[in-house]
């Protein structure tokens, strides 16, 4: 079981606190002769599989390191376009390492902005009125949980499908936040998070939530 990670995002759609717990990893490293036989296309200022796939590498993967130094978008860690480096047959044997893209910071938070529009849009949707809206999301690797408070602060915690007890996390995590988010003199409400002890105290959550389940009374 796993907790991957925590988001929470503002009333007004803003991500003010993100950690990432959890993260598999799916990385294939693998040395090519020329010519590839994978087809990369630029995606999104980065370098993705197309068209082909083997040995643990899929179509969505990224280009992430080139010879061991990291990749950095569609560049080489010495500046060099990566499609035109894999284009040379001098730069041959070369070995590539593939993995799933990192989020990065811009990205998360136009995420959590999507996310609470349909979060919004779930809520209209409803037949039901006084719909609170998306609560849970679910794939076959991972579980999507919200719990928005009545002040519009959603908390949003990404898990395994098997983990057990989130509902209590999550009330937990909301715990967490009044006491050392809310109660700290020097916070501002709407703003991102940024304490020392909720850092801490979130961790110790998640960990016992993974070993433990659900939290009990006076936990």
């Amino acid at each position: 079981m796993a907790i991957f990670s925590v988001y929470v995002v503002n009333k007004a759609g803003g991500l003010i606190y993100q950690l990432d717990h959890y993260a598999p990893r799916a990385d294939t490293e693998k040395t090519f002769s020329f010519p590839l036989d994978l087809v990369l296309r630029p995606h999104d200022e980065r370098v993705v599989v197309a068209f082909g796939q083997r040995d643990g590498i899929r179509v969505g993967h990224a280009v992430l390191a080139i010879n061991g130094a990291e990749v950095n978008g569609r560049f080489t860690a010495d500046g060099k376009d990566v499609l035109e480096f894999l284009n040379n047959p001098a730069n041959y044997p070369v070995s590539i390492r593939f993995g799933r893209h990192r989020l990065s910071s811009n990205e998360k938070l136009m995420l959590a902005s999507m996310f609470h529009s349909l979060f919004a849009i779930g809520s209209q949707l409803s037949p039901e009125v006084g719909s609170s809206g998306i609560e849970m999301l679910e794939t076959d690797t991972f579980k999507l949980h919200c719990f928005q408070t009545l002040t519009g602060i959603k908390f949003v915690v990404l898990a395994d499908p098997r983990q057990a007890g989130i509902d209590s996390l999550l009330r937990k995590i909301y715990e967490i936040y009044s006491d050392f988010a809310l109660k700290n003199p020097f916070y501002s409400l709407e703003m991102p998070i940024r304490c020392e002890l909720f850092d801490q105290n979130l961790k110790l959550a998640l960990e016992v939530a993974e070993k433990a389940g659900p939290f009990g009374p006076g936990s």
